[in-house]
């Protein structure tokens, strides 16, 4: 009994120590966050160039999306519907990223966050909507870029409406 005392202490004190001091990030752990940081800034800012320059060129870029054609299977697809997207919300808009996780697994990784952007229509009319999104990383030639992504909002299955303001 009292080596699982003895234990369990020791346990807890461990948990406690890590979460006042959390594991330094590894150098792909930063890169990829550098990414993400990339990304949110060409969105806010609305540079189409600057957002697609974290995503694999070509056909090997695979994106399911929240908005109509439910997949891109190219970059250059994939850029058509930035470009669509800033052009049909030409007003201000932010979008802020949380709860961001990243695993690393040699050359691959993952990761998921929770993404809440504010849109202006060409009317000024303001639209929120927070979306999920699950991202595959591949390091390629030295450098991280996104793979394949997953965009989502949830759905109310009494009304079968999308949950755009999702909480959890």
């Amino acid at each position: 009994m009292r080596i699982l005392t003895v234990l369990s202490v020791a346990i807890l004190a461990s948990a406690n120590a890590m979460a006042a001091n959390p594991p330094a990030k590894s150098a792909d752990e930063a890169a990829i966050q550098a990414l993400e940081d990339t990304y949110i800034e060409g969105f806010t800012s609305k540079d189409v160039d600057k957002v697609m320059s974290v995503y694999v060129p070509g056909k090997q870029l695979f994106v399911f999306d929240v908005i109509p054609p439910r997949e891109f299977k190219s970059w250059e697809a994939y850029k058509k519907d930035y470009e669509g997207l800033f052009a049909a919300f030409p007003g201000p808009l932010t979008n802020t990223v949380s709860e961001q996780t990243i695993h690393v697994v040699g050359s691959l990784a993952y990761g998921h966050n929770i993404q809440t952007a504010e849109f202006t229509a060409k009317d000024g009319k303001k639209m929120k909507v927070v979306s999920m999104t699950t991202d595959i990383y591949r390091k390629m030639s030295g450098k991280w870029l996104i793979v394949e992504e997953h965009n989502s909002v949830p759905i109310d299955l009494e009304t079968m409406k999308p949950d755009l303001l999702s909480k959890p």
